[in-house]
C-alpha cells in the first residue's frame, strides 16, 4: 500500500505536518503558486474553479519527482497545477531520515475574482467542460495528422484544416500560446515553455521554430 501524507497547500497555505516544508517559510509556496499561476485561458473565461490535488515524491535535496494528477476538474487547469508543482522542484525542505518513497498529496486551488463568475450556475459550467473536452478530441486529430503528415493522405488536409477553422486555431489563438510560452520562459520553466512551443508546431505552424531552436535543442 502507498503511504502518503496530505499537505494543504492552497494560495492560503498551513502545513498540517511537519515531514516536509517549503525552503522559504511556510507561506511560501502560497506565494509561489500565486507568483507563477497561469490562469488558462478557457477556463477563466468560462468561470471554471476548484482544487487539483497532486502526487508526488521528494528526494532528499527537495527535488519533485514522480508527480502526478490525483484528483482533478479539467485537463487545462489540471496542467497548470502540475506543473506549478515540478516547478517547485528543489525549494523543498526534508527533515534527516525523511522517507523518499511517502507520496505527498498537495491540493492547488483555483479560485477567480472580477471576472463575472458569480452569475454563472453549476449546469453552465458543467457544460462548458463537456465542451471543452470535445474540442480537445478534436484538438488531438489536428495534432495527430501534424505529427504524421507525411503518412497522411492528401484529402485529410481540407477536414484538418476545416477543424482548425471550427476551433478558432487562428493568428491569434497561436500567438497566444507563444505568448503563455514566454511567460514561461521567464519564470524559469524551460519545459513548460517547450511544450507550448511544440504544440504551435504541431499544430501546423512555423511560428514557434525560431523558439523551439533558442530554448529546445
Amino acid at each position: 500500500m502507498m503511504k502518503f501524507i496530505i499537505l494543504g497547500l492552497m494560495f492560503c497555505t498551513h502545513f498540517a505536518m511537519a515531514q516536509v516544508q517549503f525552503k522559504s517559510g511556510p507561506s511560501g509556496f502560497a506565494s509561489f503558486l500565486k507568483s507563477n499561476t497561469i490562469y488558462p485561458q478557457f477556463s477563466k473565461q468560462n468561470c471554471i474553479q476548484g482544487t487539483v490535488n497532486i502526487s508526488f515524491k521528494l528526494d532528499l535535496a527537495g527535488n519533485v519527482y514522480s508527480s502526478k494528477i490525483s484528483k482533478g476538474i479539467i485537463s487545462d487547469l489540471d496542467n497548470e497545477a502540475l506543473r506549478l508543482v515540478r516547478m517547485s522542484s528543489g525549494k523543498w525542505q526534508v527533515p534527516t531520515g525523511y522517507d523518499t518513497t511517502m507520496a505527498v498529496i498537495v491540493p492547488v486551488n483555483f479560485r477567480l475574482s472580477g471576472y463575472n463568475c458569480e452569475g454563472k450556475t453549476t449546469s453552465q459550467i458543467k457544460s462548458s467542460i463537456v465542451a471543452y473536452e470535445a474540442e480537445e478530441g478534436l484538438t488531438n486529430a489536428v495534432i495527430n495528422f501534424y505529427k504524421n503528415q507525411s503518412q497522411a493522405k492528401p484529402e485529410q488536409e481540407a477536414r484538418i484544416l476545416a477543424i482548425k477553422s471550427q476551433l478558432g486555431i487562428d493568428d491569434e489563438y497561436l500567438d497566444g500560446l507563444i505568448n503563455k510560452a514566454l511567460k514561461k520562459i521567464k519564470q524559469g520553466d524551460k519545459q513548460g515553455a517547450c511544450e507550448d512551443f511544440n504544440l504551435v508546431k504541431n499544430l501546423g505552424s512555423n511560428k514557434a521554430e525560431d523558439y523551439l531552436a533558442k530554448y529546445c535543442k
